[in-house]
């Protein structure tokens, strides 16, 4: 079965074509770099690179993938959760091919779609498994009993893991997005360098929140600009990343074995951090869990991961119709 799929929900315009939910015949991405200059993602210019790129990318994608538009048996598109604008264009291209291809359409979940990026770098994985999500926009512990059926077992209280990256990159003058500047001058740092908070929180100890972390950090590089104090970058990147390590690793070690699961994987843009993804196989090596580990190219977002997810929701029946609406938020649990 082949799978015409579209990923817009924040930065990056993707179209893919995927076959059986595993494998990628082509998977076409361009990252949206007009947003550096303002530290941050701007809805409204998002949404308009989205329809500027998105007709041209689709060609591609059917061109790279060596096949006619009238191979494709269906059309998947990230439906939630997003900025609203980028989603919907994504979505309305989406479903206005699938009506005039006369196939199905299918909407997915994007958090489901990170997971599923795993399928494509590990064809042999299969439902019950363990996963730590963790990306701009959402950072879960996420029991996957099959692969259209998610418990969440914990997440963050506020702040995704790679906000805070990219808020954190941008006060240290490093730029937008801000995690692959992060983790290069964290390397040469030292990790003990700075005293930085790691919070618990009191009513889910397999909950995160990081909005306190970003304010220290932020505070004590404004203090020290205030002060005319020269900071220690290298070593204060090595500490920040240490933090985000120390609340996330030893919570979905924990998390994996309450859901009695052997096999962990990692899904979303901050999983391709170098700390975490090495204190993660110490930690899983140490607890006997399996750890798979996704290629960096499929870690960001991708409409390949959407293609992979949409076959097999079109294989539950969760398939959607020309009346689909597009959401900012939504429970990974949820089904359209």
């Amino acid at each position: 079965m082949l799978i015409l799929s579209f990923e817009s929900s924040c930065d990056e315009t993707s179209v893919a074509v995927v076959r059986d939910g595993r494998e990628v015949l082509s998977n076409i991405v361009r990252t949206q770099t007009e947003h550096a200059e303002f530290g941050g993602v701007v809805p409204e210019l998002a949404s308009r690179a989205h329809i500027e790129a998105i007709t041209v990318l689709a060609q591609k994608a059917i061109s790279e993938a060596g096949i006619t538009i009238s191979d494709i048996d269906a059309v998947a598109s990230t439906t939630a959760p997003g900025l609203i604008g980028a989603v919907l264009v994504g979505l309305s291209f989406a479903k206005a091919t699938a009506f005039a291809l006369n196939v199905p359409f299918v909407p997915v979940h994007h958090v489901r779609g990170h997971i599923a990026a795993n399928y494509i770098a590990f064809p042999e994985l299969k439902p019950p498994f363990f996963s730590l999500m963790t990306s701009g926009g959402n950072t879960l512990f996420v029991d996957v009993a099959d692969y259209t059926v998610f418990n969440v077992l914990g997440g963050t209280r506020d702040d995704a893991a790679g906000e805070t990256f990219d808020k954190v990159a941008r006060v240290l003058g490093l730029g937008y997005p801000g995690g692959a500047p992060l983790d290069r001058l964290a390397t040469t740092g030292d990790d003990h360098a700075y005293k930085l908070p790691q919070v618990s929180v009191s009513t889910g100890d397999l909950d995160v929140s990081f909005s306190g972390l970003k304010t220290a950090v932020v505070n004590l590089v404004h203090n020290a600009e205030q002060k005319g104090e020269q900071l220690d970058l290298p070593g204060l990147a090595a500490s920040f990343e240490a933090a985000v390590s120390d609340m996330l690793v030893p919570r979905a070690v924990e998390a994996a074995k309450r859901s009695c699961r052997k096999t962990m994987v990692v899904a979303g843009g901050v999983a391709a951090n170098s700390r975490i993804r090495a204190d993660l196989f110490r930690a899983c090596e140490n607890e006997g869990i399996e750890l798979l580990l996704l290629p960096l190219s499929l870690c960001g977002d991708n409409a390949a991961m959407i293609g992979a997810q949409g076959y097999y929701e079109f294989l539950a029946g969760n398939i959607g119709d020309l009346t689909q609406n597009g959401y900012p938020t939504m429970d990974i649990s949820q089904s359209f």
